[in-house]
Order: structure tokens, then C-alpha cells, then sequence
């Protein structure tokens, strides 16, 4: 139970869970529907689209999903054809995901979509704002990485 002088609605890891879901369901939703991916399948590609090839172990910390998670959005992802495998020639046990030329086409599609919908929920701020937001997000990630590595 929480304390007396906090309520779960002003607790701020919470009302950024549901804001981030509540922004992340309205953009998933778009792609969901017309795609047939869920989140983390989309979140996968979109984070391949944007850095290349990456691992398992990169995807993971790029998207801070669990493992699990992000083993079976690749499987599904390579079951459709949208991801391929390749050996990592730096480190013989591991592999490189990476769009396939029908993933590269997908995330095409999708991205101007997803984008959209992030601009029409983003206007309820102004620009100012949007970059105040940014900057705000990345101290506390940096703040949680930090605290995280401390906690190793």
C-alpha cells in the first residue's frame, strides 16, 4: 500500500506507464489492424529500420523489452519474412537481425502512419514543450541506467 502522502494517480512512474501505453496503444492500433503486428513486433522493426542490424542483446537494451519478449517478436518476424538472420562475425555465438528487403517495404508503409498519429497526440503540446519532454525523458533514463549499473 502506498503511503499516506502519495496516491498511485500522482505516483510519476505510473502516470508515465499509462501515458506511454495509452500513446503507444493509439499508434499500435494503426498498425495492428492493417499490418497484423503487436507492439513489440513493430517496436523491433522500427528500432532495425532506424540502426541496421543489430543483435538480440542490442535490441534488448534499445528497446528495454525482456528477452523473452524480444526472442519471440524475431521469431514472428522471421516466420513472416520481414527479419533475417545473419552470422555476427565479431562474435561467432551471436547474430545479426536485420529488416529483409519485404521488412524494409513494411516499415515504409508503416512509419508515415505511426508518425502521423504521433504528431496528431504530440500537438496537445507545443514545440517548446515537445523539446522541454525530450530532455526530461533523457535525464531519467540516464538516471535509471545509472542506477541500474550501481545495482550490477
Amino acid at each position: 500500500m502506498l503511503g499516506t502522502q502519495t496516491r498511485l494517480t500522482d505516483f510519476m512512474p505510473y502516470r508515465m506507464a499509462i501515458t506511454s501505453n495509452a500513446v503507444s496503444g493509439l499508434i499500435a492500433g494503426e498498425y495492428r489492424s492493417e499490418f497484423g503486428l503487436k507492439i513489440p513486433e513493430w517496436r523491433i522493426m522500427a528500432v532495425l529500420g532506424d540502426a541496421g542490424p543489430l543483435t538480440q542483446r542490442d535490441l534488448v537494451r534499445a528497446t528495454l523489452m525482456d528477452k523473452v519478449a524480444v526472442n519471440r517478436a524475431c521469431k514472428v518476424l522471421e516466420e513472416r519474412g520481414l527479419v533475417q538472420r545473419s552470422p555476427n562475425e565479431q562474435d561467432g555465438r551471436s547474430h545479426h537481425l536485420e529488416l529483409t528487403a519485404s521488412g524494409c517495404e513494411l516499415h515504409g508503409r508503416i512509419w508515415p502512419q505511426a508518425f502521423e498519429m504521433y504528431q496528431k497526440i504530440f500537438s496537445a503540446i507545443s514545440p517548446r514543450e515537445q523539446e522541454k519532454l525530450r530532455a526530461i525523458l533523457e535525464k531519467l533514463l540516464k538516471a535509471a541506467r545509472t542506477l541500474e549499473g550501481e545495482e550490477k
